[in-house]
């Protein structure tokens, strides 16, 4: 797997060491040999690469990679340029939309957002073609665990965006009175209506980096 990491390497050489991430990687090295996984390979770790931890402001977590051909980009909720936007990323947007009055947009890659310091991690990071939640349970999710614990110990005034009932599950990792959490239903079709379009999670989050002094995000 290619990776960069920049400031993240001690985290990362630290949960390296640990036996579930060892067992995982050889699963998931084996999955590359046999079968159809996505992202590529060498952009499995993209939320790292492209949001130093240094700059960390907000934390996005999403659920597995797209698994259709060509989506997958090791954001979550983005796809490549020039793909089609999923359901899920329209309904992001249309919220943006809704909350900045803004054009909708055409671009559903989102390492724009990465660069500013939003880290966009799915709780699995790797799919099988056409197979939805087909590497879950298999040690992605203590990886994210490890992940989120690690910025909770060291980092105050980080904005947590947790949409539906997976990503929601990680609240109880995260010092609320340290940082900013806030929680909705998905932003899938299925259940956006339930709590997500409406929710105002991306005025809010600027609003509180702007009241403790931290760059906002242009989301739009």
């Amino acid at each position: 797997m290619a990776e960069k990491f920049n400031s993240w390497e001690n985290i990362l050489n630290n949960i390296y060491k640990k036996g579930y991430f060892k067992t995982l990687l050889s699963f998931v090295n084996e999955e590359y040999k046999t079968k159809i996984i996505y992202p590529p390979k060498d952009e499995i770790f993209n939320a790292f690469n492209l949001c130093d931890y240094k700059n960390i402001k907000v934390v996005i977590l999403g659920q597995d990679p797209y698994p259709n051909e060509g989506q997958a980009n090791g954001l979550c909720f983005s796809v490549k340029n020039g793909v089609a936007i999923p359901a899920s990323l329209r309904n992001i947007f249309k919220e943006i939309k809704r909350e900045y009055k803004t054009v909708d947009s055409n671009d559903g890659d989102l390492s724009r957002w990465a660069k500013q310091g939003v880290l966009l991690l799915n709780t699995t990071l790797t799919v099988e073609k056409n197979k939805r939640g087909s590497h879950m349970n298999k040690g992605w999710e203590m990886f994210t665990n490890d992940i989120v614990s690690s910025i909770n110990k060291t980092k105050n005034n980080i904005v947590y965006l947790l949409w539906g009932t997976r990503a929601g599950s990680f609240k109880s990792l995260i010092n609320n009175e340290r940082n900013l959490v806030l929680t909705s239903s998905h932003p899938s079709p299925l259940s956006a209506r339930k709590g997500f379009i409406g929710c105002n999670h991306f005025s809010l989050c600027n609003e509180y980096l702007k009241q403790h002094n931290i760059g906002e995000i242009l989301w739009k």
